[in-house]
């Protein structure tokens, strides 16, 4: 690849990514009721982008004002129940699928369980725990997008996602670690949050892969065109996706050091 066509795309990515960074911060900084809802929207628009990839494009907008609607309830649930209710919501979806209803309930799963974790992380535990899972998984990625664009080298997994080097993804690793150690101290839980940091950033970019191998078994691109530069929600989301379920599960077992 020629250093102008590796670089070809940054111009829209970086545009696109200060809109999002803006609106994003002044979300998280308003949090309740407010950033709730947004991840309400960004969890619709997510199902809704599953189901045209997988086979129900008349189905998709109703299913994704479902899922929108389930994440705001389960807002109002006790995590006992909203949980349950979530996964029985993507079942639901799933049964309305003439094919890949397996693979679409378990990521429909994902993707309304992890909107419910970062809902849950910036409401209960506070902003600034929040932050360090975007801060990593963000860290991840521009390491990863200019590492690889930068070094080259081995691909990392060429037949599902051709552009992944093993440069880049080592230098998300590193980013990562790098985040959760600064995080760790500004938190006073020492060196324990970069470890969980690195486990993040592997969980992060194997959503990321994941979501890859979703498209390239069904022949698409992007997940759909809804932002320049990025692609659809689930191309800007997917690594996001993978690292809140991770940070779910350790929040639920009390793995997390610091918070309960």
């Amino acid at each position: 690849m020629s250093l102008p066509a590796r670089w070809s795309d940054l111009n829209a990515r970086m545009i696109s990514a200060v809109v999002m960074v803006v609106a994003g911060a002044l979300l998280l900084w308003a949090g309740g009721v407010i950033f709730a809802a947004t991840l309400w929207v960004i969890g619709g628009a997510l199902v809704w982008e599953l189901s045209r990839m997988l086979g129900g494009r008349a189905w998709a907008p109703g299913m994704g004002v479902i899922a929108g609607l389930a994440l705001a309830a389960a807002w109002a649930l006790p995590v006992w129940l909203a949980l349950p209710g979530l996964v029985f919501v993507a079942g639901f979806g799933a049964w309305q699928l003439p094919e890949r209803r397996v693979l679409f309930g378990i990521y429909a799963a994902g993707i309304l369980l992890a909107c419910y974790t970062a809902t849950l992380l910036r409401v209960d535990a506070g902003l600034t725990w929040i932050l360090w899972v975007i801060c990593v998984v963000v860290s991840v990625d521009a390491a990863g997008y200019f590492a690889g664009r930068a070094m080259g080298g081995p691909k990392l997994w060429p037949a599902i996602s051709p552009k992944k080097t093993w440069s880049g993804t080592l230098a998300g690793w590193l980013a990562g670690a790098v985040m959760g150690l600064a995080f760790g101290l500004y938190l006073n839980v020492g060196a324990q949050l970069m470890v969980l940091s690195v486990l993040i950033a592997i969980t992060g970019q194997a959503g990321d892969i994941w979501e890859s191998w979703i498209k390239r078994s069904v022949g698409v691109k992007d997940s759909s065109n809804l932002i320049p530069g990025h692609g659809g929600v689930m191309d800007r989301f997917d690594a996001m996706l993978g690292a809140m379920l991770l940070v779910g599960a350790l929040w639920l077992f009390r793995m997390l050091p610091g918070i309960l």
